[in-house]
């Protein structure tokens, strides 16, 4: 387990807390600028970007425990004594409210929105008026709705510190309910939407800066769970008419992270957690601008020198993911990597390898894992070219794909459907399955499409859509919460009603002197 550059630090001090909507719901209380050391306002976002690329509860372990691993398609992976009590928490729903890796996940969030209050409390003191710091407190306000977001999803009722905090008894806070803190969301994303530009072009050469369109598909996921429906309806609208995304042509080009940066913020892409790394960048930490992101889910192989030893090799796909698939699907082979077989080449998202079979895996300290995440598959070029190959095969240049175009579609799909209106909801479930097919159009065999005939026939098409479209994606177990789905699909692997919602980390609850309350069911 990779622990060492984890601090944990559980309800950290909120230095600096605000609202969104004027930048500060309340007066500060006795502390200054200079108190707080500030940098400028867009140092002081950049360090949001960095939080999100290498926070753990953002970029790598944590974050798939939550998202991934809870789910009946993704399970641990790695070896059996590698993060051992993950499979309980996680893999059968055991949650442990005092672990690291929890404990990591709240520490990070609440990190964020402790950076992004900073950057809004930096704007407000500055009576900032200029078209770039505005497009600052677009970003810290859509950052800080982002982490909010995780939370309530995550955890239902959290507290919500929506003032200046200047010493650390002002952060203890009971909880907000739910709904104060969607409120707060919709506050924040209301900013986000008024200052953010149409395009990343907007901030010059940085790719992955965060945009109208982040702003508006974040909010139509606030909205589906919510179940606002007209409001899904008219926020993706919003995506769709802006004209700047498109479904990438060939699925598998969505997750070529290639020395020519193919597939990388492509017209799909909405938002992307930036990862890139220089020539020979395993031996010059100047070159490392990378994550873990796509380190922690390659193929794992033991042993030095070994050809398949390309990361940690968590978050590979369950037994039931793979009974589940039609196998004439195209994104199957493109988003599960066999054991022991060649991996389809440049058609089916490979590179013209064959594996290792799964007892050579095994040897040397290995891991045996028939089946492993290909969306993070690593370029054996990019490899060569930052000396990440071999016992240091890693693969720290890969993006996180956040955001993208194909859940605007799919919730578009969904929220029409919901509101009786199946003529929209088959068009847009057909864009989707059009583009599995290879744009093979309605009359093909593979992927057909699938006509409305009733509501309930089209809703359950949507959900098995959204199932394979983000296939180890993590998606999949907040979609099967809010579509009261979880009992019956994972009650099997332990799950229970209360699993919903993960305990409150106990140190938090302690460092509150119990002011901070445990949720009803833990």
């Amino acid at each position: 387990m990779k622990k060492g550059w984890v601090a944990l630090l559980v309800l950290p001090i909120m230095m600096i807390m605000a609202g969104c909507t004027k930048f500060l719901d309340r007066k500060p209380l006795t502390a200054t600028l200079d108190d707080l050391h500030q940098g400028t306002l867009e140092s002081q976002v950049y360090g949001m970007y960095f939080t999100l690329r290498t926070s753990a509860g953002f970029s790598t372990l944590p974050w798939l425990d939550f998202h991934s691993i809870r789910d009946d398609d993704a399970e641990k992976g790695s070896s059996l004594t590698d993060g051992a009590e993950v499979v309980s928490e996680f893999d059968h729903f055991n949650y442990s409210k005092d672990d690291w890796a929890p404990n990591t996940y709240w520490n990070d969030h609440y990190t964020m929105i402790n950076q992004a209050n900073k950057a809004l409390y930096t704007a407000k003191s500055q009576n900032v008026t200029d078209d770039a710091s505005l497009r600052n407190v677009g970003e810290a306000c859509f950052f800080r709705a982002y982490a909010y977001f995780e939370l309530v999803k995550t955890y239902g009722d959290v507290p919500l510190i929506n003032y200046l905090v200047s010493k650390p008894s002002d952060a203890i806070r009971p909880k907000s309910p739910a709904s104060a803190i969607y409120a707060f969301i919709d506050s924040n994303l209301t900013v986000a939407v008024k200052y953010l530009p149409l395009t990343s072009a907007a901030y010059g050469n940085y790719p992955g800066r965060l945009t109208r369109g982040a702003a508006n598909t974040l909010w139509a996921q606030t909205y589906l769970f919510r179940q606002n429906w007209a409001k899904v309806i008219s926020t993706c609208n919003e995506v769709i008419s802006s004209g700047v995304y498109s479904l990438t042509s060939k699925f598998t080009d969505i997750w070529k992270d290639g020395l020519n940066g193919a597939g990388k913020n492509g017209p799909e892409s909405i938002w992307e957690m930036q990862a890139n790394d220089g020539q020979n960048a395993q031996s010059n930490s100047a070159a490392d601008n990378g994550t873990f992101w796509g380190t922690c889910q390659n193929v794992r192989q033991g042993g030095a020198g070994l050809e398949w030893n390309l990361g940690w090799g968590w978050n590979t796909p369950t037994q039931n993911l793979i009974d589940a698939w039609d196998s004439t699907d195209p994104r199957k082979p493109a988003t599960i990597l066999y054991s022991g077989q060649y991996d389809g080449g440049p058609d089916q998202g490979g590179y013209g390898a064959t594996l290792p079979p799964y007892d050579a895996l095994e040897a040397n300290g290995g891991i045996a894992r028939k089946y492993w995440n290909k969306k993070v598959y690593s370029d054996p070029a990019m490899r060569q070219f930052t000396g990440f190959i071999n016992n240091n095969g890693q693969a720290p240049w890969i993006n996180h794909r956040i955001l993208r175009y194909a859940d605007v579609i799919l919730m578009l799909a969904e929220a029409a459907n919901e509101s009786g209106d199946g003529a929209t909801a088959a068009a847009n479930l057909e864009k989707i399955r059009n583009r599995a097919s290879g744009n093979l159009g309605p009359a093909r065999t593979i992927v057909p499409v699938v006509p409305f005939v009733s509501q309930a026939q089209m809703r359950t098409a949507i959900k098995n859509e959204r199932r394979f479209e983000f296939a180890m994606e993590g998606y999949r177990f907040y979609d099967l919460v809010r579509w009261n789905d979880a009992l019956s699909t994972l009650g099997p692997l332990g799950y229970t009603n209360r699993c919903r919602f993960y305990p409150i980390p106990q140190k938090a609850i302690d460092l509150s002197g119990g002011v901070l309350k445990q949720n009803p069911e833990w």
